[in-house]
């Protein structure tokens, strides 16, 4: 798989009350300060890349005005080798998606959208600090569909507190009824600094970890009866429309990452920016010893349900997995949180809700 190009939107109109991601209020000096930092990163892009994905994350891509998206749009097509896209996503929130910037994406070339619809339950967007609507989820489907997109992503979010088993099947429902390609399924995590984190330390806000393992495999459940099979721990597609962009992530794969906040990993190097707006540098880089680095693709391809064929790994690393971990391996598969096979191993479905457990004995 070739490598893929991500570009950091740091604009939403609100934060929301569980979010930690770099964000700000997309007002219009600080938008022009972005793109021209953007643009003079897509200008110093290497000469030989040229990615076979694309994807435009936030923050909220759709919080930008129309003619902003279509400048960074423009971009895109002046300064990078576009040839081998297969797939170029972006998010949206709804409420922000006009039919005027559905169109403008499909027409550059986007070919996936990936709306954030977290819940189908007014009351529970309010406690999340959403902004929009149920309803709104709804027209912005409708909006992808009419502007062409064949290729329509539904987040939501599971774990909720409040939120019990029926009122979370009625979102997975909510959500299948939109007929999507792809379904993302992230429990809601408390993250510091954020308006829930604060909820939590004052005792306004309990976790409840075997409601959010039940509505786990509720979900794992009912979207593979719908024809949407679990190809990664929170993801789920129709066949052919997994996410190639995140298969890239897991797979130890090569990708660049633009704006404040990204993250990039090329030709052996890893580097992450500063989280500002304007002037966004560095903040640090490494290149990771060989057998690190095969540890650490070890465990991100471990979230994808299919696991590492044994001559995947080496082609992938130049390493055995067993050379790398065997002793690990072994006391895994034996405690049932690993299927080993003689040519392949995997995350055991019962160790899925828990995978950053084994991850952290494998690392």
């Amino acid at each position: 798989m070739g490598p893929g190009l991500y570009l950091h939107v740091p604009f939403c109109l609100r934060k929301c009350a569980y979010c930690a991601f770099f964000s700000r209020p997309a007002e219009p000096a600080a938008v022009q300060s972005w793109q021209a930092g953007i643009e003079r990163e897509l200008k110093a892009l290497p000469a030989e890349f040229a990615p076979e994905t694309i994807f435009i994350g936030g923050g909220t891509p759709t919080a930008l005005e129309p003619d902003d998206l279509g400048r960074l749009l423009d971009g895109i097509h002046n300064h990078t080798d576009i040839r081998n896209v297969v797939e170029w996503t972006c998010e949206a929130n709804p409420g922000t998606l006009t039919p005027e910037k559905a169109v403008l994406l499909r027409a550059a070339g986007v070919n996936r959208l990936s709306i954030g619809a977290q819940s189908f339950d007014d009351a529970t967007l309010r406690r999340l600090g959403r902004m929009h609507s149920a309803a709104e989820t709804s027209a912005s489907a409708a909006l992808a569909r009419e502007a062409g997109f064949k290729h329509l992503g539904l987040d939501l979010i599971y774990g909720i507190p409040g939120v019990r088993g029926d009122s979370f099947e009625a979102d997975v429902e909510a959500a299948l009824a939109l007929a999507p390609e792809h379904v993302s399924c992230y429990c809601l995590e408390i993250e510091d600094g954020t308006p829930l984190a604060r909820a939590a330390a004052a005792g306004d806000l309990a976790i409840d970890e075997a409601e959010q393992r039940r509505q786990f495999e509720q979900a794992r459940r009912r979207l593979g009866e719908a024809g949407l099979a679990a190809y990664e721990i929170s993801n789920f597609a129709r066949p052919g429309c997994e996410c190639r962009h995140n298969q890239l992530y897991w797979s130890g794969g090569d990708y660049i990452g633009i704006g404040p906040a990204a993250h990039s990993h090329w030709n052996g190097v890893r580097w992450g920016h500063t989280a500002e707006l304007a002037g966004w540098k560095r903040a640090f880089e490494e290149k990771l010893e060989p057998a690190a680095k095969a540890r650490e693709t070890l465990v991100m391809g471990l979230r994808r349900t299919a696991g590492w064929g044994r001559e995947e790994f080496r082609k992938a690393t130049g390493f055995d997995y067993d050379v790398l971990r065997g002793p690990d391996i072994a006391r895994l598969a034996a405690e049932g949180r690993l299927v080993a096979e003689p040519d392949r191993i995997r995350l055991a479905d019962e160790a899925l809700f828990v995978s950053d457990g084994v991850f952290a004995e494998l690392v």
